[in-house]
């Protein structure tokens, strides 16, 4: 037994210092790779677990093999909305059918790159977390090659950017919800219709936009680059995208809005200039959080089933815990139109 540290390493065979002189690295940091220290540069710790592989280090199991894993993260951009409150639901009643308990923690820092904090991946393998569901999360290369390397398994839930090849994902199919609710506004006679969207390097974003614009090119409208806003997920962006588009020579009669918490800085904007909805623009939003049916008026919004995206997302980590390899890497759940108040046929019609 080497103890390096507060942790304790079996090994068989070679030693850390050997593995530390193969790599070309101090026994310190050979050891912070071992124990799953976080504060080891990428290249580092590739040559150090190269070192390991090949000279047949034995690393000491961060469980008992006798047990099943009981404890699994769930990391969230924040813990104050609605958002995150759907998700834990979801994720709570997975792990509680599966017998798991889970540690939720905002470890993802609020700024424009929803990463986790310096120190958290430390802190997981400390824990003898089992595995981890990201939601909302952008990982860097080196916080993807670290799980890897660690051996920890992990599922994106509606991640901020495409993940890299394998990395398991659950989403919603945001591309037909986008195609979704532009058929609804043009069902009721909209032809002037502006989408005010995320961040356009985001997936969901981007898909969404996508399937607006698929939707008008179907029904024969032409697509308007003036009526489509990019900004972020929030609700002062949005009430700024829609005075722009209020201000336009031909502003438009009907607004599809990429999230309920933006479509109420929406209906903040068009309040600011008198406008009613859906008498004199309508509005559809997306997700179905409950803010959507607190509105006034009540808004219509494409259902993304956050609950049951999280409970799958659980459901495949365990499985990943078993050491199976589920067949897909991306799993899409269905979204549907959800009518409510916010939405009538153009004025004049």
């Amino acid at each position: 037994m080497v103890r390096t540290g507060s942790a304790s390493v079996a090994t068989a065979g070679p030693t850390l210092a050997v593995v530390a002189r193969e790599a070309g690295v101090s026994v310190p940091t050979a050891s912070k790779v071992v124990n799953g220290r976080e504060d080891v540069a990428p290249e580092t710790r590739r040559r150090v677990t190269e070192a390991l592989d090949r000279l047949g280090y034995v690393r000491r199991p961060r469980f008992d093999a006798a047990k099943p894993p009981r404890l699994v993260d769930l990391v969230v951009h924040s813990l104050e909305s609605s958002w995150s409150g759907a998700v834990l639901h979801g994720v709570e009643e997975a792990a509680h059918d599966a017998g798991l308990d889970v540690v939720v923690s905002a470890a993802l820092s609020r700024t424009r790159a929803a990463r986790p904090q310096r120190g958290w991946l430390d802190k997981l393998t400390l824990r003898g977390s089992a595995g981890v569901l990201f939601n909302l999360a952008e990982l860097t290369e080196s916080q993807f090659a670290w799980l890897d390397q660690h051996r920890i398994p992990f599922v994106m839930i509606d991640p901020v950017l495409e993940p890299p090849p394998g990395v398991v994902s659950v989403g919603a199919a945001n591309w037909q919800g986008g195609v979704t609710a532009t058929e609804h506004l043009l069902s009721l006679g909209h032809e002037r219709i502006a989408v005010v969207a995320g961040q356009r390097r985001t997936m969901c974003s981007s898909a969404r936009v996508a399937g607006y614009r698929s939707a008008l090119a179907s029904a024969g409208v032409a697509h308007r680059p003036e009526y489509v806003r990019y900004g972020v997920f929030d609700e002062s962006v949005a009430r700024h995208r829609m005075r722009e588009l209020l201000d336009l020579p031909e502003p438009p009669t009907a607004v599809f809005v990429c999230s309920d918490r933006m479509a109420l800085g929406v209906y903040e904007a068009l309040a600011e200039r008198g406008l009613r909805v859906p008498d004199d623009i309508s509005v559809v939003g997306f997700d179905d959080l409950p803010e959507s049916r607190w509105a006034a008026p009540a808004l219509t919004t494409v259902r993304q089933p956050l609950a049951e995206m999280a409970a799958t997302a659980l459901r495949l980590l365990v499985r990943m815990m078993d050491g199976e390899r589920p067949e897909g890497t991306r799993t899409e759940l269905s979204t549907r139109l959800v009518e409510r108040a916010s939405t009538a046929p153009p004025p004049g019609r």
